[in-house]
């Protein structure tokens, strides 16, 4: 069973497509989101943790090292699991990609789109790495272990995809936060996708806002046969 990790927030997370750019360390939401993620999997014995070797990641898997609950165990480096090689769009505001003809493709049709310059990488070829990544480790591991893979937003979303035997031009489909935790198991007939997405926050992000032509909730009017207008639509 491997456990996901995407790693925590940086400073450019969201603004800047930071890719492979060295010395990008978690910021302090980064730092604290790594070790809430730490005590909750304090109680869960990993047989290894295995990360990109770029600093955000390192600095998430050892946070989650530090905190074992009297099982302690190493972080081992693997550069297959790490980012995208985005060539020349490295460091390159999210706002600017946005409007180059290539972002298009990047989000409808992944599995076409190679990114641009000498060390840009095609995303096919990043899910191929990633799983063969996953599938070494568990050989290397055994059908038995429990193991835990700290790597980047694309790459978990293209092992999940893979779990789910889903095509990769429908990987932007999954989301993948920060910090958050999936769960593969994998068996000789087929994995199975346990938990994704799982930051283990409150659900309060789960809530519609209130239109800002309707009024709070609690404040709405009544229909004509007197009963409370229920929620903000129709099978909510």
């Amino acid at each position: 069973m491997v456990l996901l990790v995407r790693h925590g927030l940086t400073a450019g997370t969201g603004k800047v497509l930071t890719g492979r750019t060295p010395g990008i360390p978690l910021d302090d939401r980064g730092r604290d989101q790594a070790s809430a993620l730490a005590a909750r999997l304090a109680c869960v014995p990993l047989d290894a943790i295995v990360t990109s070797p770029l600093e955000r990641c390192r600095q998430t898997a050892d946070a989650i090292a530090s905190a074992r609950n009297g099982h302690p165990v190493a972080v081992a480096e693997d550069e297959q699991l790490a980012e995208v090689r985005y060539g020349d769009w490295t460091g390159k505001p999210l706002r600017r990609l946005a409007k180059e003809p290539l972002w298009r493709v990047v989000q409808a049709h992944p599995s076409a789109a190679r990114f641009p310059g000498p060390d840009g990488e095609s995303m096919p070829d990043m899910q191929h790495r990633a799983v063969r990544a996953v599938r070494e480790w568990n050989a290397r591991l055994g059908a038995d272990a429990v193991y835990l893979v700290c790597s980047h937003g694309d790459v978990i979303k293209s092992l999940i995809a893979d779990s789910l035997g889903m095509h990769l031009d429908l990987f932007q489909r999954i989301q993948v936060d920060p910090c958050s935790l999936t769960v593969i198991r994998y068996t000789p007939l087929r994995p199975f996708l346990l938990r994704m997405n799982d930051t283990g926050g409150a659900v309060s992000g789960l809530v519609r806002p209130a239109r800002q032509d309707q009024p709070a909730a609690g404040l709405r009017g009544r229909s004509g046969d007197g009963d409370a207008v229920i929620g903000g639509g129709a099978g909510g």
